[in-house]
């Protein structure tokens, strides 16, 4: 027997039209691209955004086909966000961060057939654009006035692109399991892997992000999604601020202290959310100018572990909560969160803190378990440390295309590559990783993509890449190497050599050689062996 309720599709375009009906005139402010400041409301977003999906029929766009955005955080990306998965595409954020070869590889491979981009990177997709084999029109995101000389062909304005529209459209109705949004994840060795977001996958991610034991985003709340709308959706925020009538500050290209502070002064923020690198810097500039923090009340943090003196400086000197979150990708990417439940209140400051320092509770919606290396529960006792698996309804089946083949288990367990724990309170600790990725400020660097690199050289023998800690950047790159006989290779030489390769932000900090790396039984290179070799070497950056 079924139930007698009404089959309403859970649909994106939900968010933005609730946001115009119930929410008309709240703002959104946004710090633009080509410099200058920006405001208008959900009416007016709600506007636009059917305008883009007008405008993006008219380009031919289909149901199902790729849209990519190249792009930072703003009002414009927010409009075509729920503009082209509105109409039925499928909204491509790609990160600039990458190198170009893996920018060509992932347009190429997702196949978008019209390309959203800052005035930012334009020179960047000038360089790359007659290896895009699928992309048919290019769209820079600015008024006519700002248009740049470009090479790419019949590119328009954005302005231009939507203006002849007049916004007059019905959202479509189609199945909530359709396609929404298409993120890559750089966390993995070899080409990036395609995670294909559902309506229905975003929907519900949305409403666990709105629940006060999450996000903490309400109806009052001013939130500076500081996260990039490439990085996972932006944690989902664009998608939950429209959904409780948030009002938004979208920093654009900006991300030092100075100009984020000042926004967050000016619209007076409630809630923000970023890596730890952001935060670190925020931190000092506030401890070095002595100016507070407003009403900022929470900072939610993922991307790598905070450092426990950061949590602890933020409430007990400007009294804002610091919460923990974990997710990938691969979940949406909410899996965590380390707000505080009944269960650990009665616990000291210091036992408090010592639950802040670890990624969380797993919110709704996330089943997690932590198993040995023969698939056996791990019991939680906060001791137990095995592979971290999870499963839910916005956890990745399959990677686009099928890339990677069967990501599951038997159970439908998604590995996640980390190794935790999880203790009696149900908070999990990532304690290693198992993935030899190391996370920079938030961002992936594949040490395995830097080893083949370095091994290319003609003088080197064979490479090893391990993370190392750094008090700004959370981890970077140490290259320990064995060189051919009677060779050697400084720092800055090995690094010209490698960002033929890879991009500038994966060079290693320092190198250091060794007559041989240690070896696993099967001959792998053992990292846990060369961690412990180099457990108290510093780096000279930190």
């Amino acid at each position: 027997m079924l139930g007698l309720m009404q089959d309403w599709p859970l649909l994106v375009s939900k968010f933005i039209d609730h946001a115009a009906v119930n929410h008309p005139n709240r703002e959104i402010v946004g710090l633009l691209p080509e410099g200058g400041k920006f405001k208008y409301t959900y009416a007016d977003m709600a506007k636009r955004s059917k305008m883009c999906a007008q405008a993006l029929e008219r380009a031919g766009i289909q149901l199902g086909e790729r849209v990519g955005t190249l792009a930072w955080n703003s009002h414009r990306h927010a409009e075509i966000w729920f503009g082209a998965s509105g109409m039925g595409a499928v909204t491509h954020t790609i990160n600039p961060r990458l190198f170009p070869e893996q920018l060509i590889y992932i347009m190429n491979h997702a196949e978008d057939k019209l390309l959203f981009l800052d005035i930012t990177f334009v020179p960047l997709v000038e360089k790359i654009a007659e290896h895009l084999k699928t992309i048919h029109t290019y769209v820079i995101m600015v008024g006519k006035e700002h248009m740049p000389e470009t090479s790419l062909e019949g590119a328009l304005s954005y302005e231009e692109f939507i203006g002849a529209e007049d916004g007059n459209y019905d959202w479509p109705v189609f199945d909530e399991n359709t396609a929404c949004s298409l993120c890559y994840t750089s966390g993995t060795t070899g080409n990036p892997k395609g995670v294909l977001y559902s309506h229905r996958s975003n929907f519900l991610h949305t409403l666990v992000a709105l629940a006060g034991d999450t996000l903490g985003i309400g109806g009052q709340s001013v939130i500076l999604p500081v996260v990039p709308m490439f990085h996972a959706n932006a944690w989902g925020i664009p998608y939950a601020a429209a959904g409780c009538g948030a009002k938004v500050a979208f920093n654009g290209p900006h991300h030092d202290p100075e100009t984020l502070h000042q926004l967050m002064m000016d619209e007076e923020v409630t809630v923000t959310a970023a890596v730890p690198t952001v935060w670190l810097g925020m931190l000092k500039y506030l401890q070095a100018t002595g100016k507070d923090v407003g009403k900022l009340t929470t900072v939610t943090i993922g991307g790598s572990a905070a450092p426990r003196s950061m949590i602890q400086a933020f409430q007990d000197d400007y009294g804002v909560r610091v919460n923990h979150a974990w997710g990938m990708t691969e979940t949406s990417p909410l899996g965590s969160l380390g707000s505080e439940n009944a269960a650990v209140q009665n616990l000291s400051k210091e036992e408090k803190l010592d639950i802040q320092c670890k990624q969380g509770r797993s919110v709704l919606g996330v089943e997690m378990c932590i198993k040995d290396d023969d698939g056996n529960d791990l019991p939680r006792d906060g001791e137990s440390s095995g592979g971290l698996y999870v499963r839910g309804p916005w956890v990745v089946k399959e990677y686009f295309k099928g890339d990677a083949g069967q990501i599951l288990d038997d159970n439908n367990w998604f590995d996640t590559g980390d190794v935790a724990c999880i203790d009696e309170y149900g908070y999990m600790h990532i304690t290693d990783r198992a993935k030899d990725v190391i996370k920079s400020g938030g961002e992936w660097i594949s040490s395995i993509d830097l080893e083949n690199a370095a091994v290319a050289h003609p003088d080197v023998a064979e490479a090893a890449v391990i993370g190392v800690f750094h008090p700004k950047w959370d981890e970077r790159p140490l290259l320990v190497l064995v060189m051919e006989e009677g060779k050697t290779i400084g720092l800055e030489a090995m690094n010209a050599h490698l960002v033929k390769h890879v991009a500038k932000w994966w060079l290693p900090d320092d190198v250091q050689f060794v007559d041989e790396l240690p070896h696993t039984a099967t001959g792998k290179i053992s990292k846990k062996d060369l961690r412990d070799q180099f457990k108290d070497y510093k780096l000279p950056t930190a």
